[in-house]
């Protein structure tokens, strides 16, 4: 079976602060960052038992917080990307830790989702950090939320970024009919696919991936078809992914977020991505 699996563990401390984030600046305790750490292990674990039965997984680490400024998250992204049966392993960072780490990775299925923070980060330090994640030829993409105030932040960005580096930028949701047409104009030309993200696609009832060959891990092993959708699928290690696999039409009424609507047959966004939906570059 091929699958696809997000995974979130305990961790919800994060080093930056930002306004829009309900989880800027939380610390862990030691128990809680233990209990992280712990889970993580046995994800791996269960990861690596799966060559004997046959599976391939592509994997995204989405903690809420920062997980790379952990040890155990940068050696489980080292051991995973060398197992032979996983085809992807890519996690959502800032950034802001030591790269190092990266030279131990397979640059052929290692991938970063970089999401940039004005305000939190210097602009010349995360643009070094994108140039040593080029420099080794790891698959990465960088994108920002596209509040107005980042407007000239982004625009700066973008002009420092390679040429071949996608940037992309999340609709500012909250508040409702929140861009001019100008905006939006101005948000394409930083990425040409923003319009995607800035619907809220009509999802309830319609065919997706998610809970057949896509599911949703959180730390203990409980599943579910999506983060957004609440109903609990199974349990990861008790059931297996053939336990866990059935079609499940969204029983939400629309899906606002890159990693639950790229998952909808219907919008045929493998068109768009290619080989890289998951670290989210766009082939053009």
């Amino acid at each position: 079976m091929r699958a696809t699996i997000y995974y979130r563990g305990s961790l919800s401390s994060c080093n930056y602060d930002c306004p829009y984030c309900p989880f800027s600046k939380n610390k862990d305790n030691a128990a809680t960052l233990a209990k992280d750490r712990s889970q993580l292990l046995t994800f791996v674990n269960w990861v690596k038992a799966q060559e004997r039965e046959g599976h391939r997984l592509a994997l995204f680490f989405n903690p809420y917080g920062e997980g790379l400024v952990h040890r155990w998250y940068r050696e489980a992204m080292i051991e995973l990307s060398l197992m032979p049966h996983v085809d992807k392993v890519a996690i959502q960072t800032n950034l802001s830790a030591k790269l190092n780490w990266t030279d131990d990775l397979n640059p052929k299925n290692a991938a970063f989702w970089a999401s940039y923070h004005p305000g939190q980060v210097d602009e010349a330090f995360f643009l070094n950090q994108c140039s040593e994640l080029h420099r080794r030829g790891l698959s990465f993409s960088v994108g920002s939320v596209g509040v107005k105030s980042a407007f000239s932040a982004l625009a700066s960005l973008r002009q420092g970024l390679p040429t071949d580096v996608y940037m992309w930028v999340n609709a500012f949701k909250d508040k409702k009919d929140y861009y001019t047409a100008a905006d939006v104009a101005f948000l394409r030309e930083i990425d040409p696919h923003f319009e995607r993200n800035a619907v809220d696609y009509s999802s309830q009832g319609r065919p997706c991936s998610t809970g057949r060959d896509v599911f949703y891990v959180q730390g203990a092993g409980i599943v579910k078809r999506c983060y957004k959708d609440r109903t609990v699928i199974g349990h990861l290690y008790r059931d297996g992914l053939e336990g866990l696999s059935a079609d499940r039409p969204c029983t939400m009424s629309c899906c606002d977020c890159y990693i639950g609507y790229i998952h909808m047959p219907e919008l045929a966004l493998s068109r768009v991505y290619g080989d890289h939906l998951l670290e989210r570059i766009a082939n053009g």
